[in-house]
This record gives structure tokens, sequence and C-alpha cells, in this order.
């Protein structure tokens, strides 16, 4: 194998054909994959079928908790997920730039691999294109993923109601301070990592506790203010938030303050919003904490019937102030 991806790798020849049996089904082959046919026959999916793409940019392509492979598993996984959906089956698109190193992509293939073990789902699909050198930057991914919905489950951004509460499973902001401080080379003096990951098995922990779920969303770009914006504006209610109870790393405020941010406007890809009845608030805090990737989780605010429409937050100083929803880009490139 060339030690550089050339034009030829996606050109449909022999160059294409030994890239996709040498590495792509070498490293997620499946039964389903390996049919080879121009669409592939997947089994029937019991109950409402959810479906979601995306696609992801983010430069570098390697940092510290991930990468751009793993982003896109996780990404997809987890939009699915959050609408109450059991993630089955990705589809895989690469467009890659001329001149990408072949370890460089394998590791990116392998991440891909182990994330699709770690969530349960399959690549079942994909397709690669080449193109010359400099018009991507390494490689840009896109997933397509499908889920059934069980019966019992109705989750939507319209449902949230006065009285409800909103969980967080974990710290605010990691995603997007490690992604920058990559990008940037300031040496932070910290290990700050990404929080990327598939959050499936962590949601199905919380549906053998209660049914009761109002809405679910993962606070990816524009951060947790303008996840919680869309819910508002959705559901015709006000969301309180309280400043003493955000679970922001000194890590990540830090370089927040720094660099002029505001962590609740920074991106998570492996954190989850959960607006549940008060009643069950403890429940779900139980179970999300027992999980490893809940450990931290805390209940941030409340939903209101005041302000329809506007996300506030308590501060620590008793005063409150509004949180819009983000105008433009706070950091580029991120997912």
């Amino acid at each position: 194998m060339n030690e550089r991806i050339l034009l030829s790798h996606g050109a449909g020849g022999g160059a294409s054909q030994r890239l996709i049996d040498d590495l792509f089904m070498s490293k997620l082959g499946n039964d389903l994959l390996l049919q080879k046919n121009d669409a592939t026959i997947l089994p029937a999916l019991p109950g409402r079928i959810a479906m979601s793409t995306d696609s992801f940019v983010v430069q570098p392509l390697f940092f510290r908790g991930g990468n751009i492979g793993k982003l896109a598993v996780c990404g997809t996984v987890n939009d699915l997920a959050v609408q109450g959906a059991i993630p089955r089956y990705l589809s895989l698109g690469l467009i890659i730039e001329e001149g990408l190193a072949y370890v460089d992509l394998e590791r990116i293939i392998d991440s891909i691999a182990e994330t699709c073990s770690q969530a349960g789902v399959k690549i079942v699909t994909g397709d690669t294109k080449v193109v010359n050198k400099g018009q991507a930057d390494g490689v840009y991914i896109n997933t397509t993923g499908l889920g059934y919905i069980p019966e019992g489950r109705e989750i939507s951004g319209s449902l949230a109601q006065p009285g409800d509460v909103v969980i967080i499973n974990g710290n605010i902001g990691e995603h997007g301070m490690a992604v920058m401080s990559q990008r940037s080379g300031i040496d932070w003096e910290t290990d700050l990592q990404s929080d990327c990951a598939p959050l499936n098995g962590l949601i199905a922990e919380v549906f053998k506790v209660t049914t009761a779920v109002h809405v679910m969303r993962d606070p990816t770009r524009g951060g947790v203010a303008t996840t919680l914006n869309e819910i508002a504006e959705q559901s015709g209610v006000g969301i309180k938030l309280n400043e003493n109870s955000l679970p922001i790393p000194d890590t990540v405020q830090g370089a927040c303050e720094m660099l002029g941010f505001d962590p609740l406007y920074v991106a998570n890809e492996g954190k989850v919003l959960i607006i549940v009845p008060a009643q069950v608030q403890e429940a779900v805090l139980a179970t999300l904490r027992q999980h490893s990737l809940g450990v931290n989780a805390v209940v941030i605010g409340e939903v209101v019937a005041e302000h329809p429409g506007t996300v506030t937050l308590k501060t620590n100083l008793g005063g409150e102030r509004i949180l819009d929803m983000l105008e433009g880009e706070l950091l580029p490139r991120i997912c």
C-alpha cells in the first residue's frame, strides 16, 4: 500500500478496490457490509424508524480524547439516542485529500471500528472520494444513522413542561476547549481532553428506570445555552439555570477566561441534556451516576412558565441574566 493516498484511490479501479478490501473491509467488515452491492439490504427494524445524518470537518483531525473518526460515529449515534432511538446501522462517506498519510487514515478507520463496537452499531454501506491536494483538510466524513424507537418513548424538543428539571450527565465545555488548545498550540499545563463518547448505553439505562423523559438533546455546536434556547422556543417555556450547579471544570473555565469564551456556548460531544418531571429526578440521577459517562450528573436548572422562549442564569451574586442564542461561530471547525 502506498504511504500516501493518491487520486487513483478514488478512481474506482484497482487502487480503489485494494483500499476498500485492505483497509475498510478488513477493519469494518460485517455480514451486511460484505454484501458489496450498490445498496445494502437490511433486516426489518421493530418500531418507528429514526434517521439522522451529519458531516464532520474538524481540525485538527486528531485531538486529545479522540479524532474525526470517533467523532463521526459518536455524533450520529448520539443524535439517534437522544431521540429515544436504539441505533443500529451507519453509513460512512469519506472525502479524502490527495496526499493524506495512509497511516493517518488507518488510525481514523481503527477508531471508527472501535467506537462502532462500543456503541453496538454496524457500518453497512459507504463511499470514498479522493480530491486534489488543497481541496480538503485531510479528510471529511459524512455518517448517516438508522435506528428504531421502542413503544412508549415520546421525546421531542416541544415537550418540556413547567415543573420539569434540566439534568446534564457531566462536565461542560471539554470538547471545544480540548480541540481549541490542540489547534492553537497553547500549553494549558493541563490534560484537557475531549468528552467525545457514544451515549446510547447511558441513555438506555435511564429508560430502565423511567419512560417519563420529555426532552433529550446533546449540546454540541452552540453548547448548553444554545441547545436550551432551542428547547425553550420549541416548547414555549422558560428555562432557568443556576450558576452554582453548573459542572464547569477549572481547566475549562480557565481556558475560556484566557480566550474570552463563555463555557455555556462551548461544544460538547459526550453530554446529554435530559428534561424530566421533578418527581423522577432522583431516580434518573442515581442511574446516571452509576454509569462511567454519568458520574458527575447534576440538576442544572428548571423549566418555568415565565418568559417563554427565554433561558436565564441565576448568577453566584444573586442576579439573573439572559442567555441568548449563540450568534455566529464561537469555535470554528470543532465538529
